[in-house]
């Protein structure tokens, strides 16, 4: 099987998948910001919550700010998921729905 020589970085998010992924990326700035050694991740995040807040139709990433988005939704999605089986009824339910909208973002824009 041959590997894509190009690959597209254009993507198209509705309104709500915008939202969910400028607030998972100011979340992840939060957490990048207390250490040095976070230096790309947080360069790269500035990006993406930068071309998620302006009002273009299309947002062009990078490679490298694809894959560490990538990288990060899934790491979140797993963690989400393992705190959804621990918990009770109403947490439950909550992780349940947010663990849900981000397999839905994951499996229709960053699948390869």
């Amino acid at each position: 099987m041959k590997k894509k020589l190009f690959q597209n970085y254009n993507f198209e998010f509705d309104k709500n998948e915008k939202k969910l992924l400028i607030s998972f990326c100011k979340q992840a700035l939060k957490q990048f910001n207390a250490d040095d050694k976070f230096f790309n991740d947080n360069r790269a995040f500035n990006s993406i919550v930068d071309k998620l807040q302006s009002d273009s139709g299309e947002i062009k990433f990078t490679k490298d700010e694809k894959t560490r988005l990538t990288l990060h939704l899934r790491q979140n999605m797993d963690y989400i998921g393992k705190q959804a089986a621990k918990s009770w009824f109403l947490k439950k339910w909550l992780m349940k729905s947010l663990h849900k909208q981000y397999s839905s973002l994951i499996t229709n824009h960053f699948t390869d």
